[in-house]
């Protein structure tokens, strides 16, 4: 598992930096986000849900299921929109109810 960072989307705003429980994201010299170690990256998805500009994505490898899938959240109104893009650039979407998240 491991999540990739746009530096191209990033803005600076450092919550990614801030939130990661693994202190594995840094800013470089412009103060955009990086991951220093990838593969120590747990999957925690805590800097996803953080990240206000779509700059993070999370990587769905095939030791979880994934096959390559590519995921990304953004805050809506009400919780999350979780967007997933296949393989093979389908994508699909699931809204996420703050208040019901923890529910199941």
């Amino acid at each position: 598992m491991s999540i990739r960072i746009q530096k191209e989307r990033c803005v600076g705003c450092r919550r990614c930096v801030d939130i990661c429980p693994g202190n594995l994201i840094r800013s470089d010299e412009n103060g955009r986000a990086y991951i220093a170690r990838p593969a120590d990256c747990w999957g925690c998805t805590s800097c996803i849900k953080e990240c206000r500009f779509e700059a993070i994505d999370f990587f769905l490898g095939p030791d979880i299921g994934g096959r390559g899938t590519v995921m990304h959240v953004r805050k809506s109104e009400v919780g999350f929109d979780w967007t997933f893009t296949l393989p093979d650039g389908t994508k699909k979407e699931i809204s996420v109810n703050a208040k019901d998240s923890n529910r199941y």
